[in-house]
């Protein structure tokens, strides 16, 4: 069994998988000051309810975008699953040509969507994953992670309105009932949801641009669902896109 861990800015998301299937999966808080022996207990706390045996966890692979919490992460593989974590980094074997203008400036999930866009859905194609930031990457038809963009995020930016006015209060992501807003927490989701929908259009608009209108849009992340149905371009939502990257990943560098 492999168990695949995405850590972001905000969530860690956990896969296990069993061959190429994926058996379960979790989403924990990301939290900096947890130690090896919580992380693990924690784990092991995931497995019986999920009726899976820890025991027969024979890898361990890590996309993660918090260098504080990578030691301990590592450390954790080592005492409570007795082996090495594979962290990704533009050294790994991806599958992928990198043209960034320095590849250890590209966050790991990046490479995995990336890798599993590619894989799956084939190129060129964007991979949109709406996190803590709004990330845009993407792959030539020739296998070539050409770059992307970086946005604010929709919590951010939710957060922002918050705590940077008097008056304005904190209000959930949804689609509105209506564009026009008739009070303010309707206006403030009005401005949110189609602000958000409105920008990821355009961008994808330019990228398709430049190459071509064959390229496919896959959406991931945790509003992915609520920004597809008023897109334009974004009809795939893929929700477990990452992990299943990572297992491609291992599988690629652990060849049977």
């Amino acid at each position: 069994m492999l168990l695949a861990l995405d850590a972001g800015n905000s969530n860690i998301t956990i896969g296990a998988f069993e061959g190429r299937r994926l058996a379960s999966q979790w989403r924990l808080r990301t939290v900096h000051e947890q130690t090896a022996d919580e992380w693990g207990i924690l784990f092991r706390n995931l497995f019986a309810p999920a009726g899976l045996n820890i025991e027969a966890v024979d890898g361990i692979i890590i996309s993660s975008v918090v260098p504080p919490i990578d030691t301990t992460l590592a450390s954790m593989a080592q005492r409570y699953f007795h082996t090495e974590a594979m962290f990704i980094t533009p050294r790994t074997n991806l599958g992928l040509t990198i043209r960034y203008d320095n590849p250890n400036e590209v966050g790991a999930d990046r490479l995995v969507n990336g890798v599993a866009g590619f894989y799956k859905y084939g190129g060129p194609c964007v991979i949109v994953d709406l996190g803590t930031t709004i990330n845009f990457d993407v792959i030539s038809r020739d296998a070539e992670y050409l770059g992307g963009a970086i946005a604010v995020g929709i919590g951010i930016a939710i957060e922002a309105l918050f705590s940077k006015t008097a008056r304005l209060p904190l209000v959930d992501f949804r689609p509105p009932k209506d564009v026009v807003g008739r009070n303010t927490v309707a206006s403030m989701q009005s401005g949110l949801y189609y602000g958000a929908i409105g920008m990821i259009d355009g961008i994808l608009e330019r990228i398709m641009e430049t190459l071509g209108p064959e390229t496919k849009a896959i959406a991931t992340g945790g509003q992915a669902h609520l920004i597809v149905s008023g897109s334009r371009y974004l009809k795939v939502v893929d929700e477990h896109l990452t992990l299943e990257g990572l297992q491609m990943i291992w599988e690629r560098n652990h060849p049977q």
